[in-house]
């Protein structure tokens, strides 16, 4: 029986290990952000994707973190695999608008263009799970040193959605915040 206390374990050691999701990660600079949720009789699984700008590699990553209790290759959180890197749709423009600036403005236009594909999401899943609920906008833990995912209204709540296949237990209350705006810090390493 899937619930959402294991579900939530899950999320928690992810963040402990710093495999979750986290949105103000100093080595990219957020670009675009989706989640797709998962469940039915082969299990759960959630796949939260953070497309970013590289600036010391120079290259577009969707980083893809995958939970769920019956991936098919690895553990939870991202392994070397969960990394896509994008073909930039761009050069560093002599002048004008930084490159990021430019990034964000393709990437909104074409996102599909960027974002994993069916096969590359699933890659980790068991076969045919069906997705239940894609999210490309929610509220995210802004300190994940200081709140963890069990702890935080979103999560719960998506945790409510992966155990029963039920869409409707997602109810957000606050705003969303995953918009590349929101994160100014993000891949000033």
């Amino acid at each position: 029986m899937l619930t959402t206390a294991a579900i939530l374990a899950q999320f928690d050691r992810c963040a402990d290990d710093a495999l979750f999701p986290d949105l103000d990660n100093g080595y990219y600079q957020p670009v675009d952000a989706r989640m797709s949720l998962f469940h039915g009789p082969g299990g759960w699984a959630m796949v939260v994707e953070l497309l970013g700008y590289v600036p010391r590699a120079r290259r577009l990553t969707d980083v893809l973190h995958v939970f769920g209790d019956r991936l098919t290759t690895g553990e939870p959180g991202f392994g070397n695999d969960d990394f896509l890197d994008r073909d930039l749709p761009l050069a560093e423009p002599a002048a004008g608008p930084p490159l990021i600036d430019a990034l964000r403005a393709r990437v909104s236009t074409a996102r599909h263009r960027y974002l994993a594909d069916d096969r590359e999401l699933r890659a980790r899943l068991p076969a045919g799970l069906p997705l239940v609920l894609r999210l490309d906008e929610w509220t995210h833990p802004t300190d994940l040193g200081d709140t963890l995912p069990s702890d935080h209204e979103t999560f719960r709540q998506l945790a409510e959605v992966l155990a029963t296949g039920d869409p409707g237990r997602y109810r957000p209350t606050a705003p969303p915040n995953t918009h590349w705006s929101f994160w100014p810090r993000a891949g000033t390493l």
